[in-house]
């Protein structure tokens, strides 16, 4: 199976431009395509990994990857599914950001001399003179048409401001700029960002009078219509020391069974003809495909290591035994004991399985918090240095583990 008919069979293609030039380019290894991220944090989380995942298949296929790294569209934010503005970030902040996203790119593409590139917009946006710009590219876009874009549209009523408005015809100039600089002749990306790409094929087209294409790629949504990869604690990130690799194996041990097929054909690099087989699984091999799923996303992210570590803690915790060597931990010193302990509200929010005290004490009276298996029932419960320092066991729920330890 060509690679364009796999990315259908995957459920991973939403929308294309010109299907039959973008499908013969990509099943030929013609495809110069870029994918840009914004840096507007210090990790990349689970948003980014279909992309990640995409742009990997496609360079086994032959297809040569540009990564855009948005150091300069970072200083404007991108509205698409926005209801607000994101906040202004410093450039010291947006490099940090870049140099983190390098590094856990370098995990999933090949990179050097005929392999993938890797580029930062805030090199040619920067130093771009306004008054060119409006001259340039302005002329090349209508208002009326940016504003029936979506990702306007539902920034309008609370406001849109003339700085994000600019955004669109930012990410077109990148892919115009790329076009001309590294011969791209497609762009990827989030379902979401339709009509930037949109934009960006119409300014080459406008500009140089030669065809560009544009793919999104299917948004990652669970059975309820709602954005995969956000727990109670916030996003999933790849890097494991915002979110463990025993707590990244979890997440996905722990999806909907009504997404778990959709997880394995449009995350995995398993083969289809064996997916299929295992829809033909009995219903109660349930937890059976969902350990696979986890195991094979933590391996692709951190490691095969890392992925048994995390699958054997797992089978251990669940299977009763509750082997701790693998969980995430906290360490503690003496300067957290008050009078010579610690409370549970404390290690509760220590922990983060609560954001604040008040919330600690509402998990703990409605019976979610046990430690080493027993369940605290009042919020008097408070530890010695020496209790910490034989270890403890911090439950919320039925699936998420943490241990306490002392230095």
């Amino acid at each position: 199976m060509a690679i364009f008919e796999e990315l259908q069979a995957r459920g991973l293609i939403a929308q294309v431009t010109d299907e039959e030039e973008i499908k013969d380019l990509i099943n030929n290894g013609g495809a110069r395509f870029y994918i840009g991220f914004d840096p507007t944090a210090d990790s990349l989380h689970v948003g980014h990994f279909m992309a990640l995942c995409l742009m990997k298949r496609l360079q086994m296929a032959g297809n040569k990857p540009v990564v855009l790294i948005g150091g300069g569209t970072a200083y404007i934010g991108d509205p698409s599914g926005r209801t607000d503005m994101r906040s202004m970030m410093t450039p010291e902040v947006i490099k940090h950001n870049s140099d983190c996203f390098k590094k856990q790119m370098e995990k999933f593409i090949t990179f050097g001399e005929d392999a993938a590139i890797m580029v930062n917009n805030a090199d040619w946006l920067l130093g771009l003179n306004y008054i060119d710009v409006l001259r340039d590219v302005g002329a090349c876009f209508s208002v009326n048409n940016m504003l029936r874009a979506e990702c306007y549209k539902q920034r309008m009523e609370k406001g849109l401001s003339f700085l994000e408005f600019n955004y669109m015809i930012m990410q077109a100039y990148d892919f115009y700029y790329l076009h001309n600089k590294y011969g791209c002749n497609m762009q990827f990306g989030g379902d979401d960002q339709w009509s930037n790409m949109l934009a960006g094929t119409e300014l080459i087209r406008k500009k140089s009078g030669e065809d560009a294409y544009a793919m999104t790629i299917t948004l990652l949504m669970n059975s309820e219509g709602k954005k995969m990869g956000k727990t109670a604690k916030g996003a999933v990130w790849l890097d494991p020391q915002k979110t463990s690799p025993f707590e990244f194996y979890q997440y996905w041990r722990n999806v909907d069974d009504a997404d778990v097929m959709k997880c394995l054909k449009m995350l995995t690099f398993i083969p289809l003809d064996e997916i299929e087989k295992m829809e033909q699984w009995e219903d109660n091999r349930i937890n059976e495909k969902k350990e696979i799923l986890a195991f094979e996303l933590t391996a692709l992210v951190h490691g095969q290591e890392e992925a048994q570590k995390a699958k054997d803690a797992a089978k251990a915790l669940f299977g009763g035994n509750g082997d701790s060597a693998n969980m995430p931990s906290t360490e503690l010193d003496m300067t957290d004991f008050t009078d010579g302990k610690i409370s549970i509200t404390d290690i509760v929010v220590k922990c983060k399985f609560a954001s604040s005290k008040g919330e600690a004490k509402r998990l703990i009276n409605q019976g979610g918090i046990s430690v080493n298996d027993e369940v605290i029932s009042t919020l008097d419960t408070a530890f010695t240095p020496d209790e910490v320092k034989a270890g403890l066991k911090i439950r919320k729920g039925k699936k998420h583990f943490h241990k306490i330890t002392l230095k």
